[in-house]
């Protein structure tokens, strides 16, 4: 039984095997058809079995046993019993393989029953007819991989790449709308230059945020020591407050956009303008698990040069009302206090949501050089 050779654990448990009252007899008595098919695919590496006759025959080799999952021992089982949930779709091309026409599926889409519950595959295979020495057709040689990981590796790469299509959409939007009004409402192309280069470093530091969490959603955390961190050396006159809150990442490059836009007009304006004024910042959501958690931001100026109401809105006022507006569209106050400005959020927040891990009060933010 020289075709048994070299033919894997499939190949012992054949030769082993007492096939003396099975129809085909022992294995030294088989047709040549048959053992020079199961010397060829014994040793292969790649999954193929051999089906027999009109019995349906089947002969797998060591690497098509990982397919069959933890279906019964295939050897010898009519091949119709051991795929007999997806029967109906595979008896057309069988049937076509042994009138003697070879066949081939890619990525073949089937539910199968080989560990339990069903599941979902895909499967490249063909069909080949097995013809003895006149060229009668005697068997099929079944070739198959499974590319269940390949077609849901695609089927994602398909999807992020839709979600990475809108989200590129939405941030060219944003970053339009920020160039529009930078340029329109600017007195000198230096001054514009000036305020959009910081404010699409802004949203550049906003979408590292984001990438980090794979465009998920931001920690509030995040986007605020992010947007008070500068080379100016005002860290230190932040206080920071507030829990651990993950946001969606639309709000986020909103929320990131008005942070600046009040850092900016406190460096030129406010409590940031001098040596000794500081800022307050501080969030909060309560979720009842019932309706849309409740979120808070209140940023507080304090020892700042005396607050006057502007005489006209600049950007940065309508950046914080149009950008955050969308978001929290009956929640958002700004306030010229005696003491400093003061600006708040107070509304529902639709997908915010707690993190695990605290802010700690007071946290210094890290500075950027």
């Amino acid at each position: 039984m020289s075709f048994l050779n070299n033919g894997g654990k499939m190949g012992a448990t054949i030769r082993s095997r007492d096939w003396s009252s099975d129809p085909l007899g022992p294995p030294e008595k088989w047709p040549a058809a048959l053992k020079t098919s199961l010397g060829l695919i014994l040793g292969s590496h790649f999954p193929q079995c051999v089906v027999w006759g009109d019995g349906l025959v089947t002969f797998p080799n060591d690497a098509y046993l990982p397919i069959l999952g933890n279906k019964p021992d295939a050897l010898g089982r009519r091949f119709d019993e051991i795929w007999s949930e997806v029967w109906p779709s595979l008896a057309p091309l069988v049937c076509e393989a042994f009138a003697g026409c070879a066949n081939y599926i890619e990525d073949w889409p089937l539910t199968i029953e080989r560990n339990g519950p069903p599941e979902q595959v895909w499967f490249t295979f063909c069909f080949s007819p097995i013809r003895d020495e006149t060229g009668k057709v005697v068997g099929m040689l079944d070739i198959v991989t499974e590319t269940t990981a390949q077609v849901l590796l695609h089927d994602r790469q398909r999807l992020l790449a839709g979600e990475l299509n809108h989200r590129l959409k939405n941030l060219l939007t944003i970053i339009q709308a920020v160039v529009n009004q930078t340029l329109r409402r600017a007195t000198d192309l230096g001054t514009a230059n000036v305020n959009l280069s910081q404010r699409l470093a802004a949203i550049g530091r906003a979408a590292d945020v984001l990438t980090a969490a794979e465009w998920e959603e931001a920690p509030i955390r995040d986007l605020v020591r992010n947007a008070v961190a500068t080379s100016s050396g005002i860290d230190s006159r932040f206080r920071l407050s507030g829990p651990a809150i993950c946001i969606k990442p639309l709000p986020a490059l909103a929320l990131t956009l008005a942070l600046h836009e009040l850092v900016t007009n406190a460096m030129k304006h406010g409590a940031l303008s001098n040596d000794s004024g500081t800022v307050d910042l501080s969030w909060s959501l309560l979720a009842n698990g019932e309706v849309d958690p409740h979120f808070t931001m209140a940023w507080q100026e304090h020892g700042g040069p005396p607050v006057r109401p502007p005489t006209r809105r600049g950007f940065g006022t309508l950046m914080i009302e149009r950008s955050l507006r969308a978001y929290f569209p009956d929640g958002v106050w700004t306030r010229y206090e005696p003491d400093g400005l003061v600006f708040t959020i107070d509304s529902p927040f639709p997908g915010a949501r707690l993190a695990a891990e605290p802010v700690t009060s007071d946290e210094a933010p890290t500075p950027r050089s």
